[in-house]
């Protein structure tokens, strides 16, 4: 079990720096709204995960297929995040956002950080694609043994969640640098990268079926390392 670790502290190293909507976001949310917002906002994003791992473990192959089969999903994902990034980019500026001190604190605030977390993360199909990959690559390399899989996949997101704490007091450190006109800028900024990562995600949905799939790409993947 122990001779998995290495490769598995690597995945996760790679995971934590994959460049996405929710890396994104996670920093501003650490920037603007601080450490606690920022936890928060990133145990959603890693029960999204923790579900996508789950369905990925059950539905392996199948689930492989019926995404190369229905790139809608990808449509219908990326739609999601063109039209968030279009409000953010087109919304004007509030008090909330030019003095992020007034979001801080409640439980209701701290619940809707937990669903935006969950939510970004979730409707981005390509991440569940990702933990499908994982467990089909890993899988044989751990003699497909339920134990040695799942401490891999622990080994992995645990090295993720930490790697996201420091980007998190990072970005926290920049908070005294946000003058109001930042602030509104950096909002500007995110709307237009969640934008960006919605058109790509949409047209993986427009691609020919032969590009889209995905078990093909992942067999290859998995013989090129045995």
């Amino acid at each position: 079990m122990f001779q998995d670790f290495p490769a598995a502290l690597t995945s996760g190293l790679v995971l934590a720096f994959m460049i996405g909507p929710v890396f994104f976001v996670l920093l501003e949310t650490a920037a603007t709204k601080g450490f606690r917002a920022a936890i928060i906002f990133n145990l959603g994003v890693f029960t999204a995960d923790i579900v996508f791992i789950g369905i990925a473990y059950l539905s392996s192959y199948q689930l492989l297929e019926n995404l190369s089969n229905a790139p809608g999903l990808y449509v219908f994902g990326g739609v999601i995040l063109i039209v968030y990034g279009l409000m953010m980019y087109l919304k004007r500026p509030t008090r909330e956002m030019l003095d992020p001190t007034r979001v801080k604190g409640g439980k209701h605030g701290y619940l809707q950080l937990f669903i935006k977390g969950f939510l970004l993360n979730f409707i981005n199909i390509g991440v569940l694609v990702i933990w499908l990959g994982v467990i089909i690559v890993v899988g044989p390399t751990v003699d497909n043994d339920p134990v040695r899989l799942f401490t891999f996949l622990g080994i992995m997101i645990s090295t993720y969640f930490i790697v996201d704490l420091g980007k998190i007091i990072l970005a926290k450190q920049l908070k005294r640098f946000l003058t109001p006109r930042r602030i509104f800028k950096v909002k500007k900024l995110l709307g237009l990268i969640l934008i960006i990562c919605g058109l790509v995600l949409t047209v993986k949905g427009f691609l020919p079926k032969d590009k889209m799939d995905i078990k093909k790409g992942l067999e290859n993947i998995r013989d090129s390392r045995s």
